[in-house]
């Protein structure tokens, strides 16, 4: 089993190696935690292009010693053109999800960046500059990257669906054909774009020739997106959501993202006495706890200004023990299956000062929208999609509204002065899988590599998959998987170590300096250290 890193300068946790690696040399010249994860960011959106660009969105938590957490939300909204209106005159009941149609919502990601990158100015006296942070980003798409297994798969799997989109075949395939694994796949036009962004400044991205260019495109391929659109955008500064849970603190987005629902499942798990780990009790104390969190979730969080009801409200005690409560020991609640897909990566940073990074990137399905701008060679996401075109929906599409993102970075601040940083991808089974890294280890003790390692399980859909049944890895115990199905629990056994459970990875910072650092084994990641 891989061990937990531990080192005292600084640490890095990221699903690629060289991800990972460029936020380490970044802390090595002396920057920040945030200063790292930008050049984490912009380098894994080059070697995992499969499933996160600057044409995504983007959440940080950003935590110092002694100042309360605080949030990026850099969640781009849909265009102005883009109603209900807009598709069904085209004659569409659902917004398509491949092609420039489902490209309807302004990319966030790059004004994260840029929201950070002034967070560590004003409050970290960070000095280097973007075109540091930016240059393992452009060096690897210039030079090229060894095609992953998992890009290599994905791109076969999802062929029929991108082949005819605008721009995917000249970006991502070989002669007609996905590259093979190991074959180098170099993104020149993406290296021209970051270098841009590197000496112009990232906002060039959004109001300068850059987003001129970006614009261009979009309007020429037939998305809705427009200039405006773009130079309307700006990343927000928000509180996370926390909630105190046997003592230590813990720290969410708020909606649009489903962070809520992460903190409700282990606030309703918390209240269900389980005393060990991996055993029935605690597999379905989860698997109800995420039924709970999810009913709530799926009736209420949307764009949070066009929410009724605040989501601190469900954080109350109250609905929480009226949650915990409904639960049957004995018995498995009915799964209403929502529809929620997502394609995400999860990265996390802390420097020797203490100052921790929980950061997570998205284009939502596997390539996004499959749509690569001609000028930029940026790949466009598809979070719109997950709008209705049903106004009675509370989630259906308007314009300048900002969609559900079930991406959500989670950090806690431990009762014994410990900070935790820790998150995945993977859609429905990200709030699981925080649940189980923040119970096993904070709650029942195990290491920290040894919580990423464990068997995993996932209630519902999520990256790659379309059913929602009960998806246990193989290495869990074959007792407790038998007990789940006495229960009532419709249950898929598969692989051990399964890439749909997520990418996850964690960091924590304790107060005499120590970093430990875990990466996710289904992954092509690494904690890197200094």
């Amino acid at each position: 089993m891989l061990q937990t890193a531990r080192a005292y300068g600084g640490m890095v946790t990221a699903p690629h190696h060289l991800a990972a690696q460029a936020g380490l040399r970044v802390l090595n010249d002396g920057g920040n935690a945030v200063e790292a994860m930008i050049a984490s960011a912009a380098t894994i959106a080059v070697v995992y292009p499969h499933m996160n660009a600057l044409g995504g969105d983007n959440f940080w938590i950003v935590a110092e010693p002694g100042k309360e957490p605080v949030g990026i939300d850099a969640c781009g909204a849909a265009a102005a053109q883009a109603d209900i209106g807009f598709y069904k005159a085209q004659d569409y009941d659902v917004i398509p999800s491949r092609g420039p149609r489902a490209a309807l919502t302004v990319a966030g990601a790059v004004s994260g960046w840029a929201a950070a990158f002034e967070h560590s100015r004003n409050a970290w006296e960070g000095r280097l500059p973007m075109s540091r942070l930016l240059e393992d980003a452009i060096y690897h798409a210039e030079n090229g990257i060894a095609v992953t297994e998992t890009l290599a798969r994905n791109t076969a799997a999802k062929l029929d669906q991108l082949s005819d989109v605008q721009g995917f075949d000249e970006a991502f395939l070989k002669n007609g054909k996905p590259y093979e694994e190991g074959e180098r796949l170099i993104l020149d036009r993406l290296a021209f774009t970051l270098d841009q962004l590197a000496h112009d400044g990232l906002h060039d991205f959004y109001r300068g020739d850059l987003a001129r260019s970006i614009a261009q495109d979009l309007e020429r391929l037939g998305s809705p997106l427009r200039l405006e659109d773009l130079e309307r955008h700006e990343a927000l500064i928000v509180p996370p959501l926390k909630l105190e849970i046997a003592g230590h603190d813990l720290y969410n987005m708020p909606p649009p993202t489903q962070g809520l629902a992460s903190l409700m499942l282990l606030g309703v798990f918390s209240r269900l006495n389980i005393h060990s780990v991996d055993d029935f009790a605690y597999v379905h104390a989860v698997v109800e706890a995420t039924k709970a969190a999810f009913s709530i979730r799926d009736r209420y969080v949307t764009d949070p200004a066009y929410m009724d009801v605040p989501a601190t409200r469900f954080l109350s005690s109250k609905v929480l023990d009226e949650l915990a409560s409904a639960i049957s020991m004995e018995k498995a609640a009915p799964w209403p299956a929502p529809n929620n897909n997502g394609d995400t990566v999860w990265l996390g940073a802390v420097d020797a000062e203490g100052r921790t990074v929980s950061f997570i990137q998205s284009l939502y399905w596997e390539f996004g929208s499959g749509v690569v701008l001609p000028q930029s060679g940026i790949l466009w996401q598809n979070r719109g999609i997950s709008f209705s075109l049903d106004e009675e929906h509370h989630n259906h599409l308007r314009p300048h509204r900002r969609p559900f993102h079930t991406i959500q970075p989670a950090l806690a601040r431990l009762s014994d002065g410990r900070v935790m940083a820790y998150g995945t991808m993977g859609g429905e089974g990200q709030p699981q899988t925080q649940a189980m890294l923040f119970s096993r280890h904070v709650l029942f003790g195990q290491s920290l590599q040894e919580a990423v390692t464990a068997p995993r399980w996932l209630l519902g859909k999520t990256w790659g998959e379309e059913t929602t049944s009960l998806k246990i890895e193989s290495r869990l115990d074959s007792g407790v998987i038998e007990q789940l199905q006495a229960v009532g629990h419709d249950i898929q056994t598969v692989g051990p170590y399964e890439e749909m459970m997520g990418h996850a990875g964690a960091l924590v910072y304790h107060t005499d300096g120590l970093i430990e650092g875990a990466s996710d084994p289904r992954s092509d990641g690494a904690v890197a250290a200094c």
